[in-house]
């Protein structure tokens, strides 16, 4: 199929593809904003208008399938002042406060309106009325600055949002009816920056406050270390972990660990316990994602017997931390995260220890971006540091916890040399999206899961047959940690993958892979005295219908 756009012919088209995945691919330069490779097509903006000869209308490029003989123009001063004019209307219903955006720097919106001399006040603001809503105090959605692309409405995977009319307008509201579970999809797929997480950015500075005698330790996640390279211009999948743990340290941080020591934990703890089930007990169902934890408690609380009992990796590290501190009450512990429901979960009562909560704060990837350019520090030219011990040297499956299938993965290594003394082979995981293995002569059925629509369609295979699996992992956001809600903006499955490829290789990078061979793992875990009160928890089923404020 041959197409011209511009007047260039384009000869490697293929049936289906809309005029601006061609541009895109053929780097031809056509605006867009609410287009979303995740998300269905609906051209809601009308930014990517184009020219087809023979159409009467001018047509949006992200909706338009080619054919064969199209012939396209992306610009002339007609298209030019569709295009303005209708950015002045999108500003005429976005509030605008860039300072306290998830997209600044690199607001699209901001971007398309200096490169088409949008005015924009032009229109009265549409929706100044339109409330400020926060649930559960972990998200934030500021629906004055709502654009109605309805990219939300797609990603949230439990239905939570909705699509109501109100006037000659529309409005996006909470479901009255549901619980949202936090995960943030919302705010990585919005293109006007309506969500974030609560108090983003404005609480980058808390893990500070307190006093000289505090001991401020940070803990750094394991996607958190390829991620923050977006936030600093490097290419997608830069694995800067040294200049992270310096950056910190310049910030105030006395000292630096890794999550994925805590993951080492989590590892050995699952395993034992995946041993210990009976067959009636069966399948074993992953904890370390707080959205797919909340997700069962709301929506699916008969299952709750399913998950795991062992902590998330931070939980479990940020209480072995204050546990062996000298003066726990001093310390101060705060979490990286790739996560938006991770703020949610240390709020958790069901973790507490007798040092109180585990972890004091989380910041999100952005927001540690935002932390380091308010101190006006340089990241590209910061220092290779190094993790601090004694929780510094996690071992390499430990790290692929980032990345979805990497807690299965683990688990089910450790579980298999506990139980043989052999290593379980790299040919029995040829597929990390669904495998088995032989363990002394029994079968070992895996399965992973991305996205909680699709563990609504396993659920009810498990209804009909709860013997399917006897391990699942779970993870709310595509790609696992990788894709998670608190990571830099724009989020797509190219940018996932990179991110993947990135974490892989550090996991792959360690002198020590499995768990059961990480010495100082060994030498730590030795001198806890009450495990149960610091590994372990429970879960309990929790209001389907979600606790809403108004501002």
């Amino acid at each position: 199929m041959i197409i011209k756009i511009n007047g260039k012919n384009i000869d490697n088209v293929k049936e289906g593809e809309t005029i601006l995945e061609v541009a895109r691919r053929e780097d031809i330069e056509i605006p867009s904003l609410c287009s979303h490779s995740d998300v269905c097509v609906r051209g809601s903006c009308r930014v990517c208008v184009v020219e087809v000869k023979g159409c009467k209308d001018y047509l949006p490029a992200c909706a338009t399938e080619v054919y064969d003989g199209m012939e396209v123009i992306t610009h002339n001063p007609e298209i030019q002042k569709i295009r303005k004019t209708n950015l002045e209307l999108l500003f005429s219903q976005h509030k605008e406060e860039c300072d306290d955006c998830v997209w600044n720097p690199g607001c699209k919106l901001l971007y398309l309106a200096r490169r088409y001399f949008v005015e924009i006040n032009k229109f009265d603001d549409r929706k100044e009325e339109y409330p400020e809503l926060s649930f559960g105090g972990i998200v934030d959605f500021d629906s004055s600055k709502c654009i109605d692309c309805r990219n939300c409405l797609e990603v949230c995977p439990v239905s939570f949002l909705e699509m109501e009319g109100r006037g000659h307008l529309f409005e996006v509201t909470p479901s009255k009816e549901k619980a949202c579970v936090y995960c943030g999809q919302c705010i990585n797929h919005c293109p006007a920056g309506s969500f974030e997480a609560d108090g983003e950015f404005q609480g980058v500075f808390k893990p500070f406050e307190g006093g000289e005698d505090k001991e401020i330790v940070f803990q750094i996640a394991p996607a958190a270390r390829v991620s923050i390279s977006e936030e600093f211009g490097l290419d997608l999948g830069t694995v800067s972990t040294g200049k992270l743990i310096s950056g910190l340290r310049k910030v105030g941080a006395d000292k630096v660990f890794d999550v994925s020591f805590g993951a080492d934990f989590t590892t050995h703890e699952e395993a034992k316990e995946f041993l210990e089930q009976t067959e009636d007990d069966l399948p074993v169902m992953t904890s370390c994602c707080p959205s797919w934890v909340r997700f069962v408690e709301c929506f699916y609380p008969d299952f709750i017997d399913k998950i795991t009992n062992v902590r998330s990796p931070h939980i479990i590290l940020g209480a072995v931390i204050k546990e062996l501190s000298q003066n726990p009450d001093n310390v101060t512990v705060v979490s990286v995260m790739p996560c938006v429901s991770k703020k949610y979960e240390i709020t958790r009562d069901e973790l507490k220890t007798r040092h109180g909560r585990p972890v004091d704060h989380v910041l999100t990837v952005r927001e540690v971006g935002r932390l380091f350019r308010d101190k006006n520090i340089d990241f590209l030219s910061l220092d290779e540091g190094e993790f601090d011990n004694p929780f510094g040297a996690a071992s390499g499956n430990s790290i692929s916890y980032g990345a979805s299938g990497g807690v299965m993965e683990a688990a089910l290594r450790h579980a298999y040399y506990l139980k043989t003394g052999n290593e379980l082979m790299d040919e029995n995981i040829k597929n990390r999206e669904e495998f088995s293995f032989e363990m002394n002569g029994r079968k070992i059925r895996t399965k992973k899961i991305n996205g909680l629509s699709e563990a609504v369609h396993l659920f009810e295979k498990l209804q009909e047959n709860p013997n399917l699996y006897d391990y699942i992992e779970f993870m709310s956001c595509e790609g696992g940690c990788i894709g998670g809600g608190g990571q830099p903006v724009p989020t797509n499955e190219r940018i996932r993958r990179s991110r993947r490829r990135g974490l892989i290789e550090e996991a792959k990078s360690k002198k020590v892979q499995p768990t059961h061979a990480n010495k100082e793992f060994k030498k730590i875990y030795n001198k806890i005295k009450d495990k149960k009160e610091l590994f372990y928890t429970t879960y309990t089923k929790k209001s389907p219908i979600e606790k809403i404020d108004t501002n």
